[in-house]
């Protein structure tokens, strides 16, 4: 049974869902390198939620659209425009949702990544059960660069790669290229160019539907045992960057960010 839900829009931006097959398919795309503004990730949250709930989607596969980046991260443009920590906490919340429906859908999210990851979409990977990428999938945590911390994704890939390596990428806020991200677990497969990432994502996602429904949801909850006080934990982290990205540091590293 295939079902197309309607495209769901925002201010130049959009959420696709497919399902076909047992496989449940939601795509995020804008126009500026695949970035996430607030209502884009609300939007891509509440698809993963109802596929969660959809009895014809026994796995979930998130990608975004284009041959670009996979995911910039957060909108540049509402980041910038934050003026109160009410405002800031609302804007970093918006990555704690979408992580929160990922990694609590009782169904296995694979996730393809065909270029760069940086900021908050490094986050979403690793909310992932099962993340594949191409070579040219190299990941970074950019949020030092303007000025604040990985602190809401953080919580997330610190979980998935390691202490060690989630310090080391929140320091020096370099690319990691994606052998790097597969040796720490980011990713659980690299293929060398977009069509092997597609027959692996599908190959994976056709055997994964056929599988039993109940010992996969069982199987996510031993994944992500220890995660249930993950929704206060993240709205303190949101907070406390909602904070910092008002403070005189941070409007002076966002302005000369700008200027370049």
């Amino acid at each position: 049974m295939a079902n197309d839900a309607p495209l769901k829009s925002v201010p130049d931006g959009r959420v696709s869902v497919h399902t076909a097959h047992g496989i449940g398919t939601v795509e995020f795309f804008h126009p500026k390198a695949n970035s996430l503004p607030g209502t884009l990730l609300r939007t891509l949250a509440g698809e993963i939620v109802t596929l969660g709930q959809d009895p014809d989607a026994r796995v979930i596969v998130l990608r975004s659209g284009g041959s670009g980046p996979f995911c910039a991260g957060a909108s540049f443009d509402e980041f910038s425009a934050i003026t109160d920590e009410t405002q800031g906490s609302e804007f970093f919340s918006g990555f704690s949702r979408v992580i929160l429906a990922m990694i609590r859908v009782p169904k296995f999210v694979i996730t393809r990544v065909h270029g760069k990851a940086a900021g908050g979409a490094v986050g979403l990977v690793a909310a992932s059960d099962y993340a594949m990428a191409t070579r040219a999938a190299a990941a970074r945590l950019s949020e030092l660069a303007v000025g604040i911390g990985p602190f809401v994704v953080g919580t997330v890939v610190e979980r998935r790669v390691g202490r060690g390596p989630f310090a080391a990428m929140s320091v020096d806020a370099d690319w990691r290229d994606a052998s790097w991200c597969e040796q720490h677990g980011l990713y659980a497969r690299v293929c060398n160019d977009v069509a092997g990432l597609d027959m692996a994502v599908d190959g994976l996602a056709a055997t994964l539907a056929s599988c039993n429904p109940e010992a996969m949801a069982e199987l996510k909850r031993v994944f992500w045992a220890g995660t249930e006080d993950w929704a206060s934990l993240l709205a303190e982290r949101a907070a406390l960057s909602g904070r910092m990205v008002l403070s005189d540091f941070t409007k002076q590293a966002i302005a000369a960010f700008r200027s370049r």
